[in-house]
């Protein structure tokens, strides 16, 4: 089979082992590929920013490859990160704000570092909607006053690309990289993995290091892989977990972690699940076409040898959920990242920010920043009740009481959702879910199911997500106006 944008991280692996192709051969054809749709033809406006370094890191990998061997599954491999996630190089790092639009971070998050680790070639960064989407309670999905509107390649300017994670998302899909890293406070990862017809794996908070990611919350925040198939975003996973001793989250993973997850890769893992199917009120926001699409899929779970537990309900999943946590969280974490940009930054704190922006409003202000001016009146030390009341409140209304309770009254492996809906639970609890394509409605928009489970339930969600994915094989690339 000839190679092209669309192989996987296996197919690329045997191709470089076997000398029929370099990594810098691989580098060339996405890099020209992105020349072709990112910023003229269709005009995806994905990418925000080419690595300079990219070519001569992929030729000095090909030349470690031939001295020594393959560090791994990602040596060689091209692979794109969202632009709130640091990196010590030529590349600014600026969550799409014109604020940040020349900050340098002083040095590699810990998720670049392990890629750099792992051999990935590091391409570029990719455009997201600004701030992770918490700059405004009405910004379009995928749209920066830096980077400007990322485009769905499955409808561009018709179909929602999904937030906050836009670009990521539309690279991946228009086959600009192999893998991308996305991040997820509450549906950044899944809600655009859906939209764009790919598998998000959004993981257990303390599963993956916060250090240098451009932070919403202390208590959800989490970088995950965003790919075509769950074995290529289960490889890149392996490659970003692990004990950070800089994030004190990551000490929860410890002796949970697994640096490869393709052991769990087991196209019968539906056998013998038990699954429950959340409908209530999280498909009434599908459309008739979705409905069916959901219904098709339970169908095939049942089909691959799934216990389906249907129409079971979370106790606690109209709770009244508040702002408070993310509100106070957003304007200590990023008042603290903006203190570790190099001293002569002038941007440094969250009110330099809303300063900049304000001086500036015709540009940056599209949508306003209700969001930042909401985050920059709490006090930034977390002491206020309100928030450590809210705090207390999710923990124990979106686990004890949500989705623990419901997974162990029906004594259940997974909850199933329609799209990404349900993510906001999931989000407050820090647990993990993955996302998978599930088909199109009749006019080609992406529609997906979502597998949630327990803290660390990563292999038995990636068990099912590819047992389901290789019963079904439903994802298709984007047409991007020539037939590729």
């Amino acid at each position: 089979m000839a190679l092209n944008h669309e192989s996987t991280i296996r197919e690329w692996q045997q191709a470089l082992e076997q000398g029929t192709a370099t990594s810098r051969e691989l580098t060339l054809l996405f890099l020209k590929r992105i020349a072709q749709y990112d910023k003229q033809g269709v005009a995806v406006n994905a990418i925000s920013e080419i690595n300079p370094d990219a070519l001569h890191i992929a030729e000095a990998l090909d030349r470690e490859r031939a001295e020594k061997g393959s560090r791994g599954p990602l040596h060689g491999i091209p692979v794109l990160i969202k632009d709130n996630i640091s990196t010590g190089d030529q590349m600014h790092t600026t969550a799409g704000s014109l604020a940040l639009a020349e900050a340098y971070a002083s040095a590699d998050s810990f998720v670049a570092a392990r890629l750099r680790e792992a051999g990935a070639v590091i391409l570029g960064k990719t455009n997201l909607t600004e701030w992770a989407n918490f700059i405004s309670d009405h910004m379009t999905n995928g749209y920066s006053s830096r980077g400007g509107q990322v485009l769905n390649p499955y409808g561009p300017g018709l179909f929602d690309v999904g937030g906050s994670s836009s670009g990521s998302a539309a690279a991946i899909a228009s086959g600009f990289a192999v893998v991308a890293v996305g991040t997820e406070t509450s549906g950044s990862i899944l809600h655009p993995s859906v939209r764009n017809s790919l598998v998000g794996i959004k993981p257990t908070v303390g599963l993956v290091s916060r250090r240098g990611i451009i932070p919403i919350s202390t208590s959800q925040d989490t970088a995950g892989p965003m790919a075509r198939t769950v074995e290529d975003a289960a490889i890149l996973l392996g490659a970003l977990v692990g004990v950070d001793e800089r994030d004190p989250v990551t000490g929860k993973s410890a002796g949970l972690a697994h640096t490869d997850y393709r052991p769990f890769l087991d196209e019968n893992g539906l056998k013998g699940a038990r699954i429950g199917v959340i409908r209530s009120r999280y498909l009434h926001r599908c459309d008739e076409e979705e409905k069916s699409l959901y219904e098709a899929a339970i169908a095939q779970l049942k089909q691959a040898g799934a216990t389906v537990i249907d129409s079971v309900t979370i106790p606690t999943e109209n709770t009244d959920w508040g702002p408070h946590v993310l509100l106070h969280e957003f304007k200590s974490g990023v008042n603290a990242y903006l203190q570790t940009l190099p001293a002569a930054y002038p941007i440094r704190t969250l009110a330099d920010v809303i300063a900049f922006n304000r001086e500036h409003e015709e540009q940056a202000l599209r949508f306003g920043q209700v969001l930042l001016e909401r985050a920059n009146a709490t006090s930034g030390t977390l002491t206020e009740a309100d928030y450590l009341n809210q705090r207390v409140f999710d923990l124990e209304m979106s686990r004890e009481k949500g989705i623990d309770a419901v997974l162990q009254e029906h004594q259940l492996d997974c909850l199933l959702f329609p799209g990404s809906e349900g993510y906001g639970i999931a989000a407050r609890a820090g647990y993990p879910s993955v996302a998978v394509p599930a088909g199109y409605t009749t006019d080609g928009k992406p529609f997906g199911i979502m597998f949630t489970g327990t803290a660390f339930a990563e292999p038995a969600l990636i068990r099912l997500a590819y047992a389901y994915e290789q019963a079904t094989r439903l994802r298709v690339p984007p047409v991007l106006g020539d037939g590729n």
